[in-house]
């Protein structure tokens, strides 16, 4: 029978070192040929609504998922189903809010790791919402940070996020009067906004820095200027294809310049070892997140072999006999 597993159960069975393990290593898998992604896709309803879709499947466990999430009336509805390959059955529905911002986060923690400074202590972080704080999370997991500035519009929610993160994290989280303020000096800069126009300058960027861009997914809106871009010396992406079709941060710096292109290099490939990341303290290097199905894939399986093992979800009896008339 398929398993049901739900937001509250999600949030108990998935921590964030599971979930960067669990992108490192499908990452890897990826790399190898071992994992195909399919990009995400999308359907538009009247009135600037959303139906998305992506899927994923690693041959190496048998599994493939499938994400699928709607944006109407400015609300967000994330599903993972997961099926077993060799048997076709859909073992496992999961409600997959919660489950989607640690495996975003994760990735970033997992760029970070093999990106950033080794001793990157000072992040910023722009954005003070639920990615945000994955975000930050998933940096803390890899790198031991001394200090973090962060900012967001609403002074009240800024303040919140750095009270709640300084708990979470164990480490100082203050807040900053502008995101120049926050990213000065940071050996490590997130950002994770819904923001349209650059809200991280080029000007404003330390030597080195390690940048890891997550919000904006779509052609038309971006997160950094083109002088941030431009600075880069290394630029690395999840999925050269579907940056292609929405990381407009690349788009709209590259201009329509194709040769840009062709020094993008793959994460997967980045923690593979079949391509280089950093090579010294003072490369800036950026990590344009857009989000891939692997990755929702490999913490899919982690949260359902959990699930199993603690007894949690509900049994859906799916596609079960009818009864005898």
């Amino acid at each position: 029978m398929t398993l049901h597993i739900s937001e509250a159960e999600v949030r108990v069975l998935l921590t964030m070192p599971m979930a960067v393990e669990a992108v490192e290593e499908i990452s890897r898998k990826q790399a190898n040929g071992e994992v195909v992604v399919h990009p995400r896709r999308r359907f538009e309803f009247p009135g600037s609504n959303f139906f998305h879709y992506m899927a994923a499947a690693d041959y190496t466990t048998g599994y493939l998922a499938m994400k699928q999430y709607t944006y109407v009336r400015g609300r967000l509805k994330f599903l993972v189903p997961l099926y077993e390959m060799g048997t076709g059955e859909l073992v496992a529905l999961i409600e997959a809010d919660s489950m989607g911002q640690l495996r975003t986060g994760a990735a970033s923690g997992v760029a970070t790791k093999y990106l950033a400074r080794r001793d990157a202590r000072i992040a910023a972080i722009i954005g003070t919402g639920g990615q945000a704080k994955t975000q930050l999370e998933a940096i803390a997991t890899v790198r031991k940070l001394d200090s973090v500035n962060v900012f967001g519009r609403d002074p009240r929610r800024r303040e919140a996020f750095c009270k709640e993160m300084s708990a979470r994290v164990g480490i100082p989280v203050r807040a900053a009067a502008s995101a120049s303020e926050a990213v000065r000096g940071a050996h490590i800069v997130c950002t994770a906004t819904t923001a349209v126009q650059p809200v991280v300058n080029g000007a404003d960027l330390t030597s080195g820095v390690h940048i890891n861009a997550i919000g904006a997914n779509h052609a038309h809106k971006r997160e950094l200027d083109d002088e941030a871009v431009a600075s880069a010396d290394v630029i690395v992406v999840d999925s050269i294809e579907q940056s292609r079709q929405e990381a407009g941060d690349l788009i709209i710096a590259f201009h329509g310049d194709e040769s840009c292109w062709t020094g993008v290099k793959r994460l997967p490939d980045v923690v593979a070892g079949k391509t280089s990341g950093r090579t010294s303290d003072t490369e800036v290097t950026l990590f344009k997140s857009n989000g891939i199905a692997s990755w929702d894939l490999a913490v899919a399986i982690k949260v359902y072999k959990a699930a199993r093992e603690a007894g949690l979800g509900r049994e859906l009896p799916l596609w079960s006999e009818s009864a005898p008339d």
